[in-house]
């Protein structure tokens, strides 16, 4: 099955991403980070996620950049690589 990622930026000739090497499985609760970059609306689409995803029996953490024209701080990073299991990040306007 292929699959594809769409990339919203306006990149002219985008990076490869890789798919992650783990994935997580399906029917076992797991943590998802949930990075706000601070962008408006960026927190409406993560609200309704998050009840989703609860009500599938997972645990959400939620972070947030300090603004979104900078990468999040090292700190930041470590702290969601320490205790999720997956990221998602909120782009919106």
């Amino acid at each position: 099955m292929a699959v594809t990622i769409l990339d919203p930026t306006a990149e002219l000739d985008p990076a490869g991403r890789p798919l992650a090497r783990e994935r997580l499985q399906d029917g076992t609760p797991a943590t998802i980070g949930f990075l706000d970059i601070s962008k408006p609306r960026g927190d409406v689409f993560l609200d309704e996620l998050e009840r989703l995803l609860r009500e599938r029996g997972h645990t959400v953490l939620r972070t947030t950049k300090p603004t979104f024209t900078k990468t999040a701080p090292a700190d930041l990073r470590a702290e969601i690589a320490t205790y999720c299991d997956a990221v998602v990040v909120a782009l919106a306007d």
